[in-house]
């Protein structure tokens, strides 16, 4: 794969570029604003421990400039995705591989699902199929992000852990598109795995920030401060039952239980999660992507989720008072 292109060049959009940047790729950056004039002036960078990683990026504002793309990673949170794929057509051709980057349940994710949930389109990441027409599931190759890092300023990453990615076919099974991209990103350093189910680690790691981003943009606590707190960590133990009731219908299921998840979780410290840092810094949340969609899923298949539906409620009107989520604040009385 000669053109590549990063679509988003924020914590782990810049990640993915500089790696493969730095691995000898030629990576294109679509991106505005103080990032498109840093991704300009000084490449792609980025800072882990001493070492800063540098190399040359052609970063433009209009995506036509680049053109058809062989790969395109899409790495720009999920309020934002409707509005640049839109923009993203210049990028696309037939044989365009489409690698997301992102948290939550992607508008991908109905293709290849087995059960009820096959083919399901959720109206609540892709409303009308707008971002299934500009970027064809067909095209996508699913992944799952295992990395921590962060933009202490425009165009500079700072990796903080990990270099997991996890990918894979949606339809299920191995594609020389597959083996290409799996070889790409090994080459830049990154642990690549390919899982029997794209969908089922996909559900997994959803499985953990269901619970943890929501209550984290709620309280602004940290995630070893909201599982030291017994009553807030069997609160989000059963939203945690519930969702994994959902998973287990649509086929990702999982065998762990909560206080299981919940101990993976604790040996990563007291970390902010990505809605915290989103709340903190005044930007909208992911709410819908990582909640809101699993709530659409359950509700097509008559399933109950009321702790999951308790928890939803109050983030968005958190969001919404702050003016951090879509809709109007209710007026008191």
């Amino acid at each position: 794969m000669q053109r590549i292109a990063v679509v988003g060049a924020g914590a782990i959009g810049g990640c993915l570029g500089t790696r493969l940047a730095a691995a000898g790729c030629e990576v294109g950056a679509v991106a505005r604003g103080a990032t498109l004039a840093a991704l300009q002036r000084h490449g792609w960078r980025m800072r882990s421990g001493d070492v800063l990683l540098q190399a040359p990026a052609k970063a433009v504002a209009d995506p036509a400039e680049l053109g058809v793309q062989d790969l395109v990673i899409v790495a720009v949170k999920a309020p934002s995705l409707g509005a640049v794929a839109a923009r993203v057509a210049p990028l696309i051709g037939p044989q365009t591989v489409v690698l997301p980057a992102m948290n939550g349940v992607p508008w991908w994710f109905g293709h290849g699902l087995p059960g009820p949930a096959a083919g399901m389109a959720l109206e609540t990441v892709d409303p009308g199929g707008a971002i299934a027409r500009a970027l064809p599931p067909a095209q996508v190759i699913g992944c799952v992000v295992h990395i921590a890092a962060l933009t202490p300023e425009p165009g500079l990453v700072e990796h903080k852990m990990g270099q997991g990615l996890v990918i894979g076919e949606p339809l299920g099974g191995s594609s020389e598109r597959l083996q290409a991209v799996t070889a790409l990103l090994r080459r830049a350093s990154f642990d690549v795995s390919v899982p029997p189910s794209i969908h089922q680690a996909a559900w997994y790691k959803l499985w953990g920030n269901v619970t943890m981003n929501p209550v984290s943009a709620l309280t602004g606590a940290a995630a070893d401060a909201i599982l030291d707190d017994p009553l807030v960590r069997g609160f989000c133990s059963a939203v945690m039952t519930e969702v994994s009731a959902v998973g287990a219908r649509i086929g990702c299921a999982i065998e762990q239980s909560a206080e299981d998840r919940h101990a993976v979780t604790r040996k990563l410290g007291g970390f902010k999660t990505s809605m915290l840092q989103d709340v903190e810094a005044g930007r909208p949340i992911e709410l819908d992507a990582i909640a809101g969609a699993v709530r659409e899923i359950a509700a097509r298949l008559g399933l109950a989720t009321p702790n999951l539906d308790a928890l939803f409620g109050l983030t968005r009107l958190m969001g919404r008072v702050r003016g951090l989520y879509p809709g109007v604040e209710p007026r008191s009385n």
